[in-house]
């Protein structure tokens, strides 16, 4: 797999957003260090999926003032941040559903009744849930750790998240490659996990695995894990197994 090339564009944080006409030329996105940052990969990568235009504040975590910069942006003192206008939003899966209603265009949730209430209960899931998996095996783009993590709860983790992929898949798999068929929010939320996978060299069953690869072959998505491999920062808390 060839990885695209990467730039980040900044904005200055003091600045307001650029009008045009009264209206807010581009959304703001505010994320932490690539390498590291699961829940800044979430909206990016929904945005860049869908063809949204935005600006990247790009603000490295666990180091002097970074907690003053976070909280110019995010009341949380959190990233990620979405900046549209004066409306803030600073939670990965509110993200997804304001761009989502902000965009109807890009179909961001399954227009299908049914799926869409499957594809949120997934989200969410995702989003409260598997505390074991992300503190075993924290999210790494640099590096691989082959067998490290594999708790029992842990594996309690990856066999639920199998099984979600796979009853997605063999539901939804006629309409396209992604867990409801079209791109969507849970396929944004799940990619931290397919990252994960890669890093830590989990095996999946065929079904599994031929998403993961669709996911971790997107453009966005190498996009992505180039900038991360091109960062100079190293978080030690975040290097359990050195």
């Amino acid at each position: 797999m060839r990885a695209e090339k990467h730039r980040l564009r900044w904005r200055s944080r003091r600045s307001p957003p650029v009008r045009q006409h009264g209206k807010v030329e581009k959304l703001i996105l505010v994320i932490g260090n690539k390498n590291y940052s699961s829940w800044s990969l979430r909206p990016w990568l929904l945005l860049r999926q869908a063809g949204i235009a935005f600006d990247e504040v790009r603000i490295p975590l666990y180091v002097a003032g970074s907690k003053e910069r976070i909280l110019e942006h995010s009341p949380s003192g959190k990233v990620p941040a979405l900046i549209d206008g004066d409306i803030r939003v600073w939670d990965s899966l509110a993200i997804g559903e304001y761009v989502a209603e902000r965009f109807p265009a890009a179909r961001l949730w399954p227009q299908d009744q049914a799926a869409r209430a499957l594809a949120r209960a997934v989200s969410a899931e995702m989003h409260a849930g598997f505390a074991d998996l992300r503190r075993h095996m924290s999210m790494n783009c640099r590096k691989t750790f082959p067998g490290k993590g594999r708790t029992p709860e842990v594996e309690l983790d990856i066999q639920r998240i199998v099984s979600i992929w796979q009853s997605c898949r063999e539901t939804y798999g006629d309409k396209g490659p992604f867990l409801f068929g079209h791109f969507s929010i849970a396929d944004a939320m799940y990619a931290p996990v397919v990252i994960r996978f890669a890093t830590y060299e989990v095996a999946l069953p065929p079904a599994a695995r031929a998403y993961a690869d669709v996911v971790c072959n997107l453009p966005a998505m190498q996009a992505w894990l180039a900038a991360a491999r091109e960062e100079q920062e190293t978080i030690p808390q975040l290097e359990p197994y050195g």
